[in-house]
């Protein structure tokens, strides 16, 4: 595991500039990371565990790391961005629970074709899109159908 990290480290950073040791603690974190975390969340990680990099640090990494294709984004209920490491160069759409967070990758060739129609269609250039799915996973819809039983 350590060993992916490093890789994944080293082939990571190099989209996003300058190789600071900051942005290796923020890059290790975000890959061992389960599922999409915010930057706050990471922020508390790395502080737990004695890094002195700070939350503006974190944001910039972060956000460099999104814009180089690195990570993927969603947004939470409240509009907050989570962040996720993008493990290959294809960016990947996700099913989230709104209760637990919990992510699934979910097969996107559909959207991707309909997407790059658009753009050919349209006569667009550097067309992005942002899909986000959301709804309840099975182990917290059973939870809440226990807790609604008398």
């Amino acid at each position: 595991m350590a060993d992916d990290r490093q890789r994944a480290t080293v082939h990571d950073m190099a989209p996003i500039g300058r190789a600071t040791q900051q942005r290796a603690v923020v890059l290790g974190a975000l890959v061992v990371a389960e599922g999409f975390i915010s930057a706050q969340a990471l922020h508390k990680r790395l502080v737990a565990a004695g890094s002195p990099v700070g939350l503006s640090t974190v944001y910039r990494t972060l956000t460099a790391l999104a814009g180089a294709g690195r990570a993927d984004v969603v947004r939470d209920t409240n509009g907050e961005r989570l962040f996720r490491h993008r493990p290959g160069p294809d960016h990947r759409h996700y099913l989230i629970c709104t209760e637990c967070g919990v992510s699934l990758p979910v097969e996107s060739g559909p959207v991707e074709k309909w997407a790059d129609r658009i753009a050919r269609t349209s006569g667009f250039a550097d067309v992005r899109h942002a899909v986000e799915l959301s709804g309840v996973c099975p182990d917290c819809g059973r939870k809440a159908d226990q807790e609604r039983r008398p």
